[in-house]
């Protein structure tokens, strides 16, 4: 069996390798086998099983994480790894939408400003 912790570490270095290191710096003086197991377990067990694909995934925990409601944090870095994963800009703000019909509109509002900040740093606004 592959190494579990390499083989979510080759996920997160596709979906998001550009906040790889925060995962392990916010909870290294607290927590840093938390840190590990969220690579071990949802990075190297889950989104690597193959009937579905990595732009569906991100697209599922964005449309959770709306509903959540409140951790914006996650929620900006999965927005990041699903326009790394081909996600346009237009299906995020869509499918943040559809959450209000489920999660209400303070969440899908707040969500919807989170992938404001994401789309402003990547220079993808206006969105048309």
């Amino acid at each position: 069996m592959e190494d579990r912790f390499k083989k979510g570490m080759d996920i997160l270095k596709i979906i998001n390798e550009d906040n790889i290191e925060d995962i392990f710096k916010n909870l290294e003086d607290i927590a840093p086998d938390l840190g590990r197991f969220v690579v071990e377990y949802p990075y190297s067990e889950i989104y690597t099983r193959e009937l579905v694909d990595l732009k569906t995934r991100e697209l599922c925990t964005i449309a959770s994480l709306t509903t959540l409601g409140y951790p914006q944090n996650e929620l900006k870095s999965h927005i990041e790894g699903a326009l790394s994963v081909g996600v346009k800009a237009q299906e995020i703000v869509e499918i943040i939408m559809q959450m209000s019909a489920y999660a209400g509109f303070p969440a899908s509002i707040d969500a919807m400003m989170s992938a404001k900040e994401v789309f402003k740093e990547k220079d993808l606004l206006p969105i048309k």
